[in-house]
């Protein structure tokens, strides 16, 4: 039995954070950063069944097409994240009842639809990206004793930053879902996303406080994966593939550039940009 203390429920029977119950999420659900973007999703549905807020944590949940949907927003940052994919894999896996895990374990699809920067001078801004795989820079993974470090990859990544006189803290590669991935692709952009545990020093940005992440972007700008490229720096996805991959869900990651950190752009109309991709994302879905 899992004790009170680590699962931890409302006087409703929800789930603490998000304020939700095991019959009020379905299997396919959309994750967004913002809260308002919850409801420029679920617009497009033709029936919305739910919809409930706590703190960040908005939720609505309907149908599309027949299909049922849930969006919900996490917030900015892995350690929300951590909070969000460990209580929804909870409402579907962990009987509330008896505080026990299920046997027979309920599998997620997981869309994230977000904003993010853009590392490649080539890539024009407001087009999509799919993220094939993530770098965390956010030491989420150093905290749970399931994940294995890709060695090869660790060597690289590290060997590579050693090279360029560049040390960054404990950091962690994990992959989209491969079906997932192929399905929302199409002829977008593909590439490798960093993750990184903040927005200002840690991306290599400085107003008043200087980062210490000099070169940062012509360093990174440098290094490719099996001939894939950074593509894009974020806040989210790397969390978002390690917890779906070591709670046994799929995700992917699509995302709009909304800025380009190497021309020192931003799009002129970021609201329409992320409008395009919530469409593109949700004829997709329809699909799965």
């Amino acid at each position: 039995m899992i004790a009170a203390s680590e699962l931890i429920l409302n006087e409703d029977g929800s789930i603490y954070h998000l304020n939700l119950k095991p019959d009020e999420i379905a299997d396919t659900i959309i994750t967004v950063g913002d809260q308002v973007r919850v409801a420029e999703v679920s617009k497009y549905f033709d029936k919305i069944h739910l919809k409930k807020a706590c703190r960040e944590f908005h939720t609505h949940t309907g149908e599309l097409d027949g299909k049922m949907l849930s969006v919900i927003s996490t917030g900015i940052g892995t350690d929300n994240i951590d909070i969000v994919f460990n209580e929804l894999d909870a409402l579907v896996n962990i009987d509330f009842e008896t505080k026990e895990i299920k046997k027979v374990k309920k599998e997620l699809k997981f869309i994230r639809i977000g904003t993010s920067g853009c590392l490649q001078k080539d890539i024009p801004l407001d087009s999509f990206l799919f993220s094939k795989a993530a770098v965390g820079l956010d030491a989420l993974a150093a905290y749970y004793q399931d994940f294995k470090q890709s060695e090869s990859f660790d060597f690289n990544w590290q060997a590579f930053l050693g090279e360029h006189g560049l040390k960054l803290p404990f950091s962690y590669f994990v992959e989209a879902d491969k079906t997932l991935h192929h399905h929302f692709l199409g002829d977008h952009h593909n590439g490798l996303t960093l993750t990184c545990p903040g927005f200002y020093g840690p991306q290599g940005r400085s107003l008043r406080l200087k980062s210490k992440l000099t070169g940062l972007l012509e360093i990174i700008n440098q290094f490719s994966l099996e001939g894939i490229r950074p593509a894009n720096f974020e806040m989210e996805t790397a969390g978002i593939y390690l917890l779906s991959k070591l709670l046994g869900h799929k995700a992917v990651s699509c995302n709009v550039l909304l800025a380009n950190r190497i021309t020192g752009e931003f799009s002129k109309q970021p609201k329409q940009a992320v409008q395009r991709l919530i469409e593109h994302c949700l004829s997709k879905i329809n699909n799965l």
